[in-house]
């Protein structure tokens, strides 16, 4: 049920009317305009809704704003916001069902403009200011896409399971030196290693049922989470695995598994590139990069069923959202680099990625 929460929750809610509001919260609202530098919360919203949208926050003074792209834009961003991602001082975000990608303006949060046209969008990754490579949840590919003039110029065909015939699937990614490597999530079992000089796949890794997320630690190495799917999956149900991964020779290094049932999601790093995060079944849990097994305590205590988090690069304090009923405004509670509960605020419907802008 949980698989099918993190998969297909905003399709089950889609015939539920979303209850935002504006409750209170000890965080005062500023103009976003004035002060730029922060962290910006993507909101998915409801599938097939409409009401995804971007909050923003200032760490320094404690301030917040919410529905800054509509406030800024007269119009909202349309339908399943999935993540945002900042390059030569335009901020990117990803609107899922509604196909589009918006460049904002970081001073002004104002539309600079848009691609349309890509199948179930999911992350951008940025090679240079006239080529970046787009994921897509329903699809074995990549768009390959130009930020200066906003147009598709290409594409990258990935391998996909196809003993279940199904679309394929490409996800998160890390760029390190000349190569891409992207995983492969829905219904996938794959890490793809992609030539950014020739946009050709040079190497795939089978790591475990479906790996989402990405990320690269100090020394080099890959961490990712297979999430292990679901009871009655076509390709499996297993424990869901922490893989640190080779990239040089594609190979896994070490895995740790967990317990079968285990709802794993989000592995985050810290700035300094040494401290693993993730969440497991709603609640936080660290670890540090030359560790030889698991925790076996949370990081911290929180509160609610944690939905998302990020970890401030500069300070290393840590940011969860708590998404509550999928229904109305998420929360997002701050914490610090040792788990001391410091402030939290209200965001959007279903708070489900982070951007900092420093």
């Amino acid at each position: 049920m949980k698989r099918l929460l993190y998969a297909l929750g905003w399709l089950l809610l889609a015939t539920m009317l979303c209850q935002c509001s504006d409750d209170d919260n000890n965080t005062p609202p500023i103009d976003p305009v004035e002060t730029p530098q922060g962290l910006f919360v993507i909101n998915a919203g409801n599938y097939n809704t409409s009401n995804a949208s971007l909050t923003f926050y200032d760490p320094v003074g404690n301030g917040y704003d919410n529905e800054v792209f509509a406030k800024q834009n007269g119009y909202k961003l349309g339908d399943t916001a999935q993540s945002m991602s900042i390059h030569n001082g335009l901020g990117w975000i990803v609107v899922n069902n509604s196909h589009i990608l918006y460049a904002i303006d970081l001073k002004t949060l104002k539309e600079k403009g848009r691609i349309t046209g890509i199948n179930s969008p999911r992350y951008i990754c940025f090679l240079s200011n006239e080529k970046a490579y787009v994921s897509a949840m329903y699809g074995n590919q990549l768009t390959i896409i130009n930020p200066k003039t906003y147009a598709i110029i290409g594409s990258i065909t990935v391998p996909k399971n196809t003993a279940i015939g199904n679309t394929g699937s490409t996800e998160e990614m890390v760029l390190i030196g000349k190569y891409l490597y992207v995983t492969c999530w829905s219904y996938e079992k794959n890490i793809v290693k992609i030539d950014t000089t020739t946009d050709e796949v040079v190497g795939v890794l089978e790591v475990g049922i479906q790996p989402s997320s990405l990320v690269a630690d100090r020394n080099g190495k890959l961490w990712t989470i297979c999430d292990g799917g679901y009871e009655g999956s076509p390709v499996g149900y297993a424990a869901p695995t922490l893989c640190r991964i080779n990239p040089e020779t594609m190979s896994v290094e070490a895995c740790y598994a967990f317990t079968k049932g285990d709802y794993l999601s989000k592995v985050r790093i810290n700035g300094t590139g040494d401290q693993l995060y993730w969440l497991n079944n709603g609640l936080p849990y660290r670890m540090d990069i030359s560790a030889t097994e698991l925790p076996s305590t949370v990081a911290f205590e929180t509160e609610g069923y944690l939905y998302a988090l990020t970890i401030d690069p500069e300070n290393n304090d840590i940011y969860v959202a708590d998404a509550i009923d999928y229904q109305q405004a998420g929360i997002i509670y701050r914490y610090s680099a040792t788990g001391k509960p410091l402030v939290s605020f209200y965001a959007g419907v279903i708070p489900t990625e982070f951007c900092w802008n420093k």
